[in-house]
């Protein structure tokens, strides 16, 4: 008699998601994996900003998770928004239906963090999807063609001037990009305005750059983006922004069209799950073995959840990829075990370091064990190296390494079309971390 196969349903198809599952379908025949997400394919969220800076196209680095999957007889795949859950009857409701469960994996990851300022969110430019990034990239772009038409210097001055608010990763890495583009590309597309500065601001309220890592990897960041021209403004909030002006905690603001927001994230809430089952930023409290309090057959991993039974990170673990893909390993290891009679391992985050690059043969790496620094040519080496290996699949890092190499040898790249849609952009909910 066929056995019945285990029905695991996994919302969110980024690093923990797509982890989780290939685990999943590895290990054991009587597990049947349901994949949920909102678009048809996976991305890679590191590469975004160089999506949305014309250095790489969307092909890059995405991926259909249908062809990802194809030769796997235990998997399906739903495209749909999860709406709410229903634990009592073991099933999730979508945008396009509704599934029901033996387990329930929340692999949502995060979506931007206005922190209730209905202006930013509003206007400001997010960077959490690949909407986001060809929205960033068409807006930027058709904001210098219009600098090259108005004749109003004041309002030629604010269409190229641009503010990134972060000084995370994402925030040094968006700041870099654009410096390069603008010492070898915007000058020489755009000769109508190479008398303009073109100004990039980089704003954090908190007083270093990269506050995670290392004194020695934030003192070469802030050195390297000033020696690039960067305008770095610490200790200072964005609180505002309306009628093309950023505005700060302490009365100071930056006249611009261009605010690119990589300042916060935070989880999301899902209708049906108790307020009791989320901590702070919206995420789902797990316990050792990512098993949402309260419930008995609904998991969390990645971004949106929160576990402070690990020794070592008793206030919760980073928000970063290596947690989210660490954690679906160990809990698809564990969903294996429970049906072999087996015992379950609690998670235990191995840190592998952290890095940030910020221009062409510059960025910065810290690792742990042994405690070592990097910085320059080396570190850079490293970053491409990691990102490229970390892509999807084999085409993807072809194509990857193809554009960096092209975009190195030359200084240049040429994926600076507009191309425009009349599709609305959804919420900025990310499904992929």
């Amino acid at each position: 008699m066929e056995r019945t196969k285990i029905k695991t349903v996994i919302v969110g198809g980024g690093f923990g998601g797509i982890n989780v599952a290939q685990q999943l379908l590895k290990k054991s025949d009587n597990v049947d994996v349901t994949l949920v997400d909102r678009n048809n394919y996976n991305f890679f969220p590191p590469l975004l900003y160089q999506v949305a800076t014309g250095f790489l196209d969307i092909s890059n680095i995405s991926y259909p998770y249908r062809r990802l999957f194809r030769d796997q007889p235990n998997f399906n795949f739903q495209m749909g928004e999860l709406l709410s859950i229903q634990p009592e009857e073991n099933k999730i409701l979508l945008s396009t239906g509704e599934i029901h469960y033996d387990n329930l994996i929340i692999a949502t990851g995060t979506t931007s963090n206005y922190f209730g300022m209905q202006n930013i969110e509003r206007n400001a430019l997010p960077m959490k999807t690949i909407d986001d990034a060809v929205a960033l990239k068409n807006t930027l772009l058709q904001r210098l063609e219009d600098a090259t038409l108005t004749k109003d210097e004041a309002e030629r001055k604010r269409l190229t001037t641009i503010v990134v608010a972060g000084g995370g990763p994402t925030g040094v890495e968006v700041a870099g990009m654009l410096a390069e583009l603008r010492q070898n590309i915007f000058k020489k597309d755009y000769p109508e305005l190479a008398a303009l500065p073109f100004d990039i601001y980089l704003i954090d309220g908190l007083p270093t750059l990269l506050t995670p890592m290392s004194k020695k990897s934030q003192e070469y960041t802030h050195k390297s983006l000033t020696a690039m021209g960067v305008n770095i403004k610490l200790n200072k909030k964005v609180v505002d922004f309306k009628n093309d002006r950023v505005s700060f905690d302490d009365g100071e603001s930056i006249e611009t069209k261009n605010l690119i927001w990589s300042a916060g994230v935070t989880s999301q809430r899902f209708e049906g799950m108790p307020a009791e089952s989320y901590g702070r930023g919206n995420r789902l409290l797990v316990d050792a073995f990512n098993k949402v309090q309260g419930q008995g057959n609904i998991y969390a991993i990645g971004d949106n959840c929160l576990q402070t039974t690990d020794t070592a990170f008793p206030n919760g673990h980073p928000q970063v990829a290596q947690v989210a893909i660490q954690q679906g390993a160990n809990l698809a290891q564990n969903i294996v075990a429970t049906l072999k009679s087996g015992q379950q391992k609690p998670f235990t985050y191995h840190d592998k370091g952290s890095m940030a690059i910020i221009g062409r043969n510059k960025a910065v790496t810290d690792l742990p064990k042994p405690a070592l620094h990097m910085n320059g040519f080396m570190a850079w080496l490293m970053w491409l190296f990691v990102h490229l290996i970390s892509l999807v699949n084999f085409r993807n890092k072809l194509k990857t390494a193809y554009n960096w190499v092209a975009a190195y040898l030359t200084k240049d790249q040429h994926l600076r079309m507009i191309v425009k849609s009349n599709v609305k952009r959804e919420q900025d909910v990310d499904y992929f971390m």
